[in-house]
């Protein structure tokens, strides 16, 4: 359960940075007001999911996913351009998160 709460928190924050983005420095009420929400639920589930899995890997699977939706979004709606480039880096951001959960962690060694 967990993992789904991370999961969720991940797509909180590319929310949040979304309508971060849109809230014109946080002037524009709608947008700031999801920014807020979005904030709050995604470091809620942040909390919520490091009691059972390592910050560690918590964080980079947070950033890494919340990351590539914020981007993947953008590329999607136009607001950022579709390059091949971007394409590559965002598979490397989510390989290099799925690398750092597929190696063994120090419990696994013991």
């Amino acid at each position: 359960m967990a993992w789904i709460i991370l999961l969720v928190s991940a797509l909180c924050e590319a929310v949040w940075a979304t309508a971060l983005g849109k809230s014109a420095g946080l002037t524009e009420p709608v947008a700031s007001a999801v920014f807020l929400v979005a904030l709050a639920a995604s470091m809620v589930g942040l909390g919520r999911a490091v009691r059972d899995i390592p910050i560690g890997s918590a964080y980079a699977v947070w950033t890494g996913v919340g990351t590539a939706l914020t981007v993947a979004y953008a590329m999607v709606t136009g607001a950022e351009a579709v390059t091949v480039a971007k394409i590559v880096c965002l598979t490397g951001i989510v390989v290099a998160v799925l690398g750092l959960e597929l190696v063994p962690h120090r419990d696994s060694e013991e």
